[in-house]
C-alpha cells in the first residue's frame, strides 16, 4: 500500500490515485471492463474511499471509465458501435482541420504550421514505451488539427482527451513504433499535398483495423 493522504480528499491526493489508475487503463494492465473498486483501491493507496470516488469520477470525465447503475464503475469497453462513433467524430473534426489549413497554406503549409506535428514525430521516434507513444501518438493528430487556426475545432479535438489514448491503445497491437513513425511521417506530407482525403483514409484505416472491415 502506498499512503496518498491521511484522511479527507486533497486535490493532489485525488490527483495521484487518478494518475496511477489511468496509467494502469491506458497501459492495458486494467483490461476493457475491469471494474474499479473503490474499497481495494483505498486500501492499495492507503487514501480515504472519498479521494478514490472522487479520483474515478475524473477518469469517468474523461471516459476512460463508465459508472454503470448496479455495477459500479468499470473501464471504458471499446466495442464496435463506440470504434466507429468516435472515429466518425475524429473524421468530422480533423478532416475539416486539414481542409482549412489546406486553404491557408495551399500544398505546402509553412514551418511554423508543420513544426509541432514534426516534433511530435521527433518524440515518437525516440519513444521508450507505449504509453508515453500513445500520448505522442494523439499530440501528433492535436498538431495537424492546430494547424487549422480554428479554436472551436482545436477546443473540440482537444477535448477527446482520455478517449483518443483509448483507442490508441487498442490500436497498439497493429504496429511497431517503427512503422508507427512510418506512418505518421508519411502522413504528414500526404495532408499537405492531398489534403482531407489522406486523413480520412488514415483514419478510415485504423476503424478497419479494430472492427475487421
Amino acid at each position: 500500500m502506498t499512503p496518498l493522504d491521511s484522511g479527507g480528499p486533497s486535490p493532489t491526493a485525488v490527483d495521484r490515485v487518478a494518475d496511477a489508475v489511468r496509467a494502469e487503463i491506458l497501459t492495458g494492465a486494467l483490461p476493457a471492463d475491469a471494474p474499479l473498486r473503490e474499497e481495494a483501491a483505498s486500501e492499495r493507496y492507503g487514501v480515504s474511499r472519498h479521494t478514490v470516488r472522487a479520483a474515478f469520477q475524473r477518469l469517468v470525465a474523461e471516459r476512460l471509465a463508465v459508472a454503470v447503475p448496479y455495477r459500479g464503475v468499470r473501464v471504458t469497453s471499446f466495442d464496435r458501435a463506440t470504434i466507429i462513433a468516435l472515429q466518425q467524430l475524429r473524421a468530422a473534426l480533423e478532416v475539416e482541420a486539414v481542409r482549412i489549413a489546406g486553404e491557408r497554406f495551399g500544398e505546402v503549409w509553412p514551418d511554423a504550421a508543420v513544426a509541432p506535428a514534426r516534433e511530435a514525430l521527433e518524440q515518437l521516434a525516440a519513444s521508450v514505451d507505449w504509453l508515453e507513444a500513445e500520448r505522442v501518438h494523439a499530440e501528433f493528430h492535436h498538431a495537424l488539427v492546430a494547424a487549422s487556426g480554428s479554436s472551436r475545432i482545436v477546443e473540440a479535438h482537444a477535448a477527446l482527451g482520455g478517449e483518443l489514448l483509448l483507442f490508441l491503445l487498442h490500436v497498439r497491437p497493429h504496429y511497431t513504433l517503427e512503422s508507427l513513425v512510418a506512418e505518421h511521417g508519411a502522413l504528414l506530407d500526404d495532408v499537405q499535398s492531398r489534403g482531407p482525403d489522406a486523413i480520412r483514409e488514415h483514419l478510415a484505416h485504423s476503424t478497419r483495423l479494430l472492427v475487421g472491415e
